[in-house]
């Protein structure tokens, strides 16, 4: 749920900024899941399984990070706190062309933390502010308008900027770590020329799923920095 919905103060022009990003996501969340479903029924021309390819890929980059299985669908991750990477049911195992590029998409994170990729440090910098923001800052300008107290208000619309800051920072980071994926697995000769493509449409298409979350997020602060404003004329 976005946020953005739990703050309309009475003014539709907002509304239909709401419901545009909510149509995006929408979209975007059922992208991932096409483009992930098709190329997974494509083996991959290497035939080598997605865990196999990522623990190779760790082993060439003298890494230390393990791989291993987790629950879910699209619940791959790399966790820097346990030192490992977490690859879902549907791409442990798997072969397929999406399994793949999934995989070498989080090998591109684990070597972003160990090359201290700056645009992930600045975001872990950013991450404690902008989880209470995400959270707390909404609250805060409510209070601020009930009581009368636009410092308060402006400053819970700051505190939420910290999270639109985050998610903006994120963009670079899942862009590189993807094209990471794509140069390992191009150099290496894990996916042929053809399936290079398939695996770009893959990742493509889960990267605009942060497009549209920092588009949310700034519609949301422009929302509360409106509410501020016109409390402070009321």
């Amino acid at each position: 749920m976005y946020p953005g919905s739990m703050y309309y103060y009475g003014y539709g022009e907002w509304l239909f900024a709401i419901i545009g990003v909510m149509l995006l996501s929408f979209i975007a969340q059922s992208s991932v899941k096409r483009t992930f479903y098709k190329y997974s029924r494509i083996p991959a021309s290497s035939r080598i399984q997605a865990s196999a390819l990522a623990k190779e890929l760790l082993f060439n980059k003298a890494s230390a990070v393990k791989v291993v299985p987790v629950q879910g669908s699209l619940t791959d991750h790399y966790n820097p706190k346990t030192g490992t990477v977490g690859l879902s049911q549907a791409v442990y195992s798997e072969s397929s062309v999406a399994a793949l590029a999934v995989a070498a998409h989080e090998i591109g994170h684990v070597l972003q933390y160990e090359q201290k990729y700056v645009p992930i440090v600045v975001r872990n910098a950013i991450l404690p502010v902008a989880n209470i923001g995400s959270q707390a800052a909404p609250f805060i300008v409510l209070i601020g308008l009930l009581m009368g107290f636009f410092q308060l208000a402006m400053f819970g619309v700051i505190l939420f900027g910290a999270m639109l800051l985050f998610q903006i920072v994120t963009l670079p980071v899942e862009f590189n770590a993807s094209a990471r994926a794509i140069e390992m697995l191009e150099g290496g000769g894990y996916l042929s020329y053809d399936e290079i493509g398939q695996a770009k449409k893959v990742l493509r298409a889960a990267s605009f799923t942060y497009v549209v979350g920092a588009l949310a997020s700034l519609v949301t602060l422009l929302r509360l920095l409106a509410m501020a404003r016109g409390g402070r004329r009321r």
